[in-house]
C-alpha cells in the first residue's frame, strides 16, 4: 500500500521582477540561509533549491531567478516550460519596479499562453520585499494590486534572518 510519505514532489517556481528588486538575495537567503550584501546582477538565469516537509510529502523546490533586465528576454523565456510557481517580486523603496508589475505579467501570460482574460493554471505570490527599508508603497496598494488580480501578496526582507517565504509551506499544506 502506498503512503504519503513515498512521494517526492518537485516543484519549478520562477522569480519575476525589475533588476535590483531582490529576487537573488530572497532566494539566496531561502534556499542557502545566506545574506548576500553586494549586488551582483544576475547574468540570465541563477538557481536555487530548497527542501520542504509539508506533512508526509518530502517537496523540492527548485527556484529560478530571472535576470529583470530586458535583454535576458530570449533566455527567460524559455524556462516558463512547467513552472508550477511564480514569484512576482517589486521593491517596497522603489516606485518604479511596483508600477512594472503589469509588464511582468503581460510577460508571463504570453509565455504561458493565457489569452482573453483566462486564468492562470499557475500560483502566483506578488511580494514586496525590502521591507527594511523607507517603504513608497503603501502595504494596502500592494494588497489591492494582488487581490484585484487573484494573487496572494506577501512582504519580506531578504536581509532578516527570518525570510518570510513561508507562504510556500502554507500554500502547499493546504494542497497535499
Amino acid at each position: 500500500m502506498t503512503t504519503k510519505s513515498d512521494y517526492l514532489l518537485r516543484l519549478k517556481v520562477i522569480s519575476l521582477g525589475n533588476v535590483t528588486v531582490g529576487k537573488s538575495c530572497l532566494i539566496k537567503r531561502y534556499c542557502e540561509k545566506r545574506f548576500v550584501s553586494k549586488y551582483m546582477a544576475t547574468i540570465g538565469i541563477d538557481y536555487g533549491v530548497t527542501r520542504l516537509r509539508v506533512r508526509n510529502y518530502d517537496i523540492r523546490m527548485n527556484i529560478f531567478d530571472f535576470s529583470g533586465h530586458p535583454l535576458f528576454y530570449e533566455v527567460r523565456n524559455e524556462f516558463y516550460r512547467d513552472v508550477q510557481g511564480i514569484l512576482l517580486v517589486f521593491d517596497l523603496s522603489n516606485r518604479r519596479s511596483f508600477d512594472t508589475l503589469d509588464y511582468w505579467l503581460c510577460e508571463m501570460k504570453k509565455e504561458l499562453n493565457l489569452n482573453n482574460g483566462q486564468k492562470s493554471p499557475v500560483i502566483i505570490f506578488v511580494v514586496g520585499n525590502k521591507n527594511d527599508l523607507k517603504r513608497v508603497i503603501d502595504e494596502n496598494e500592494a494588497k489591492l494590486w494582488a487581490n484585484v488580480r487573484g494573487y496572494q501578496y506577501f512582504e519580506t526582507s531578504g536581509l532578516s534572518i527570518f525570510v518570510h517565504l513561508g507562504f510556500f509551506r502554507r500554500y502547499f499544506s493546504e494542497r497535499y
